[in-house]
This record gives C-alpha cells, structure tokens and sequence, in this order.
C-alpha cells in the first residue's frame, strides 16, 4: 500500500501504541494544555501570548482549589 492510507493501516502495532498513548494522554487530563494552547490561537490568533505549560498547572490547580464544589483537596 502507498500514500497516506497505506502509512496508517501498515503498522498495527505501531497505530495500537498511538491509539493508547491518545487515550492516556485523555483520561490522565494531560492533553489539557495543548487543547489551551489550540484554543487561545483559534480564538486570539497565532501571534497570542500562551503562558508556560507550569504556569498553566499552576493556574489550573489555583482556580480548582479556590472552588468548593470541585471537592479538590481533602483536608
């Protein structure tokens, strides 16, 4: 097989491991910075200041303990 389909298909192994490193990447909440960062240049465009992916983690564990409902911390 040649072309675009043939590269996706030749591979099992190869697209299993993809497929699992995407779920992983999905439920561990991983991918949330790049879906930040694919949104801020969407919406702002491509020359848009992103902070760092640590201030992001930072901002994102600050905005989740200051909220009650989300039950964040246990103590």
């Amino acid at each position: 097989m040649s072309g675009p389909q043939g590269a996706r298909t030749a591979n099992p192994v190869l697209r299993a491991g993809r497929w699992l490193r995407w779920y992983v990447r999905e439920f561990t909440d991983e991918s949330a910075y790049d879906r930040y960062v694919a949104h801020v240049r969407q919406h702002q465009g491509p020359d848009a200041e992103i902070p760092s992916r640590k201030e992001f983690e930072r901002r994102r564990t600050d905005a989740r303990e200051g909220d009650p409902r989300e039950g964040f911390r246990c103590c």
